[in-house]
This record gives C-alpha cells, structure tokens and sequence, in this order.
C-alpha cells in the first residue's frame, strides 16, 4: 500500500486498528497482558523483526511496520493520555498528603539507583559522564507500563500503588534537570555554573506549573458548567481533549514535559464535579493510543543486536531488574509495606523506562556516551520493558506466597469511592433524589449521588451534598463508583431511555445487586421491571417515600421503623406545602 499524499501513515494506522480490534482481544481470550502483546507484536512486526525481509518477500510490507518514526508521533500521545487520567485520580490535597512518598521515597529511589549503576558503570571502564548519564537514566521505571498494570489489577489506590505512584511521579520531576545536566555536559562552553543553571530550570519549572494550575483553575470549571449545561457529548468531549493537549502543549512550550503538562490537567480537572464523566468519555482513547505506545517500543527492540551478544544482553537485563529490584524492595520495606508488597514493588518497577531512549538519545546527539554503549543500553531498556508483565506477575505470585505464609491479607483503600461500602447509588438528583438522599443522610447512610444537570450539580456540592456530574446511563461511570460495594442503586431518572438503558447496563454488571426504580407511569413501570428492576415505585410524594422506604429496608432497617420515619417526612412535607 504506497503512502498516500494527504495520510502518510494510511498503511501503518489501517494495521495497527487491525491488531487493536483482532490480534489483541484474540490474546486477551488466551490471558495474555495486552501490554506484553502490544510489545512483543511490535518487535515480531517492527523494522528490526520481519519488516526487514520485505525486499525478499515484498508481500511482507503490507502487514508489517517499515519504520518506528511513522508511529512514534502518535505513540507520545498515549503517555500524554496515560497521565492525565493519572491526574484524574489523584488531587492536590492528596499529593500533599502524598508528599513524604514522593519526595522521601522517590528522591531516595532515584539517589541510591543512580548512585548504584554510575559505579558497576565507572567499574566498566566507562568515563565518569557516560556513567552519571547511564546511572541516571537507567534510575528510571516506565510509567506508561507500571501505571498501566496497577489500573488494570486496580491496585492504584492501594499503599504498594501509592508508593509506585510516588516513584514514578519524582521520576517524571526529575526528568527536566536531567535533561539540563546532559545539555551542560554536552556543552562545550557553559553560560554559567552547573548549579545556576539547573537552579534556573527548576525556578522555571515550578513558576510555570503554578501558574498553569492557578489560572486553570479559574477557567475550566466555568468552561466545563457551560458546555454541560448544553448536554452536548460532543462538545464535552472536544473540550476534554482541549484541556488535555492544550494544558500539555502549553507545558512544552515552557521547555518542561508534555506528561508533565497532561498530568497537571488530570489534576485541575479532578479538582471538579466533572471529573468522573471526562474519566469515562477518555478510556477509550487512552487505551488505543497507549497500545499504539508499547507497540513502538516493541518495534525499537532490534533481536539481531540480542544475537551478537547472546550473553551480555540477558545478563544486563536481568542485572538491571535485580539491582532496581533490591533497591526499591528496601525502601518500600522501609516505607511501611510488607515483606510480600516490597518484593512485588520491586519487581514491578525494575524495568527500565520509556525516558531512557529520550535521554540516552539525547546523550548520543551531545557526544556524552559513545555510541555503541549508548545502542546496547537501549536494547537493554527496550527488553526490560519487554519483561515487564511477566516480572511483574513474578512479583505478585511471590509477594502474595509470602504473605499468606506470615500474615493475612490487609484491607487496603483502593481510591476515593472504595472506602464506601454498603453505599447507595442515587442516579438523578432532581427532586425524587434529593428527598431520598436526604432520608439517607438522616439515618447515616452513605450514598453518592449522580446528576447530569451542572448547574444543580453545582448548587448541591455547595451545600456538600456528595453529587457527582455524569450520565448514569453508562455503567463504566457506576463501575467507578464502586459498583460492586454498593448495597442497591437508586434509580430516579425522568428521561424513560435513559433509565432503562442503565438498568440493563447495571444488571449486567452486577446480576444480584437490588435495583430500586422510579416509574413515571404503569407502562414505564412495566419496561424497567422487564429490563431487571428489583423494585419499581410509582411518581411524585408517594413515589419518594416508597423509594426510601424500599432502600431502608434493604439496609435492614425494621419496617415499623421505616414506617415512622416516613410517615413523619409525609406529614413534615405536607405541612411545608400548606404553608
């Protein structure tokens, strides 16, 4: 298929949506990590795997990758996506309270790592900035691929998620005054001293992310009020794509990262009631282009340089994982974790990072490392990155023996909603949803709300209600709510398509969970009980009270207590509409 003169890549974007929508669910039905999939398809498919007997078999050009470069370009933009929704579940009070992990643990990780590789390095008669270089970049653990594991085994929220999360984060701070020193050791004339040229980046880098944050701030939530209240998905949709690039890109233009930039609009945007609904509305971009990611590392991983040394390349790999793997297992011992989560930690993060072929690159164009050291060390990041999966499962099946030998399994906070146990989700909060929720409150019930109208969204969050903005329709944003925990949902939709559609969705997800439903009429009633409502109840006063009435007694609440309680919200309401 030649290049196309308006869409270079035609050929490249028709085999990769290939392999996203047949390769890789096939690998998935067979329990292989797409991660592991997406890397080894790209270094089977890649320039250096059978793109390179195409002249011999010109057929092969159709179904393999000729060139890393063609995907490149769109791979950075599943880390940009990758980071974001990193920001999303993450907030500025929760990084503050993070902050011992990441500026303890992390600048800890980093020091010993660093300090550990530059001597085995300087031991290997490499010169003293070849070694700082190489200590420094070799630090580094991939986020893309540690994120992207810890979300799909939904660990992100536990304390071994946390302490990895930190990590990576000071890894990805880091990464800037990096890039500074290798500049400065490549110079051949500095403007200044080391340590005022660095100093400068940093002032930069901290003046330009406040900044960012503190008119960002100001700007997207009255934004984001206004597209919602015109209940245009489309236009939702192209502002969170807006906040994500445009926050990224104005990062990059500050010579600062574009994940960076992309994870400080996470963070805005968490700060919001829209947060859940831009989580739902970017997954699936995230997923693709993050699998367009691993996919282009896959390709740079050249088996022919593993051929030519078939000893020195394994043992640097495993070499690599071990030392990373020990140094951190300490730390996070340390740190407060168990036996069992150390030894996990520190082989899910013992994999070199995606940083490394932007600094050891780098490194290569100034002259600081000689080439040959420089191709090899990436081939060792890049089969790393390919181990990654498998180490990590290592990690886990190990951990987890330790664990059950000496002690039991803790309980640990998966995120914001997984403290909410035996919750009730309302979805609608008009003025069926508020009276339950307020009989709920009453009777210290935990619940959560979700309503699609921003400005009532807004009006109820200033009282503290616990509303979240979204469309309750989608099961993915119930999931997210921790569906799963929740004891019944509470369904009081005025829109009949709508309703269904969620109790469909919601009875697939979780076949045995109580589902209470609001009818607008009989016909209503009799759709939403053959889509799987466990209960219905009828429109307006009435229809409130049974609600809460149905919902208290699922909590386990004796009916003549119920009874009361409802006949006294009858009478108080009556007397207020008399009134």
């Amino acid at each position: 298929m030649e290049a196309h003169a308006t869409f270079p890549f035609l050929k490249e974007t028709i085999l990769f949506l290939a392999l996203s929508g047949i390769l890789i669910p096939l690998l998935a039905r067979l329990r292989i990590n797409p991660v592991l999939g997406f890397l080894a398809v790209g270094t089977l498919l890649g320039p250096y795997g059978l793109a390179s007997f195409s002249g011999a078999a010109p057929w092969l050009d159709y179904m393999t990758f000729s060139r890393q470069e063609d995907v490149e370009t769109l791979a950075e933009l599943g880390v940009i996506f990758l980071m974001f929704m990193i920001g999303l579940e993450m907030s500025i009070d929760r990084l503050w309270s993070m902050r011992k992990l990441v500026f303890g643990l992390g600048s800890l990780q980093v020091a010993f790592t660093a300090l550990t590789i530059f001597v085995i390095a300087f031991m290997f008669d490499h010169g003293t900035e070849a070694s700082v270089v190489l200590g420094l970049a070799l630090a580094f653990s991939s986020t893309a691929i540690v994120m992207q594991l810890l979300i799909q085994r939904r660990e992100l929220g536990t304390p071994l998620g946390q302490s990895a999360f930190a990590i990576l984060l000071l890894q990805d701070l880091a990464v800037v005054p990096l890039l500074v020193l290798i500049s400065i050791l490549g110079a051949d004339a500095g403007g200044g001293s080391f340590g005022t040229l660095l100093g400068a980046a940093a002032i930069k880098g901290l003046v330009t992310v406040g900044l960012i944050y503190l008119v960002g701030r100001r700007v997207v939530r009255p934004v984001f009020h206004q597209i919602a209240a015109n209940r245009q998905p489309d236009t939702f949709m192209a502002l969170t794509l807006l906040s994500t690039l445009g926050v990224a890109a104005l990062t990059w233009a500050a010579g600062l990262s574009m994940a960076l930039g992309a994870l400080l609009a996470g963070l805005i945007i968490a700060e919001t009631e829209f947060r859940h609904e831009v989580e739902v509305t970017i997954e699936p971009f995230k997923g693709l282009l993050m699998g367009l990611f691993f996919l282009s590392v896959g390709m740079g991983i050249d088996l022919r340089a593993l051929a030519a040394e078939p000893l020195w390349t394994p043992l640097s790999v495993i070499g690599l994982i071990l030392i990373k793997g020990v140094i951190i297992l300490f730390l996070l011992r340390a740190f407060g974790l168990t036996w069992g989560r150390a030894v996990e930690g520190g082989l899910l993060l013992g994999q070199g990072s995606e940083f490394a072929f932007i600094v050891i690159g780098m490194a290569l164009s100034f002259n600081v490392l000689p080439r040959d050291t420089g191709q090899f060390m990436l081939l060792v990041v890049g089969l790393s990155m390919l181990a990654a999966p498998l180490t990590a499962r290592l990690g886990g099946a190990l951990g987890a023996r330790y664990e059950r030998r000496r002690a039991p399994r803790e309980n640990f906070d998966v995120g914001e909603f997984a403290e909410m146990r035996g919750h009730v989700i309302i979805a609608g909060y008009g003025r069926v949803g508020q009276i339950v929720g307020q009989l709920l409150a009453e009777q210290g019930v935990p619940h959560v709300a979700i309503e699609s109208d921003a400005g009532l969204v807004a009006r109820q969050r200033k009282g503290g209600i616990p509303v979240i903005y979204g469309d309750a329709s989608r099961p993915e944003l119930l999931r997210r709510l921790r569906l799963d925990r929740a004891l019944a949902v509470v369904l009081t939709m005025d829109h009949v398509a709508a309703a269904v559609h969620a109790v469909k969705g919601i009875r697939q997800t979780m076949p045995h969970i109580r589902i209470i439903a609001r009818a607008r009429d009989e016909k209503h009633a009799l759709t939403l009980r053959e889509a799987g409502a466990s209960s219905v109840v009828p429109e307006t006063l009435e229809s409130s009270l049974k609600l809460a009435g149905s919902v208290l007694e699922t909590l386990g609440v004796p009916s003549d207590a119920a009874g009361r309680l409802l006949e006294q919200e009858r009478e108080r309401r009556i007397t207020a509409f008399r009134d």
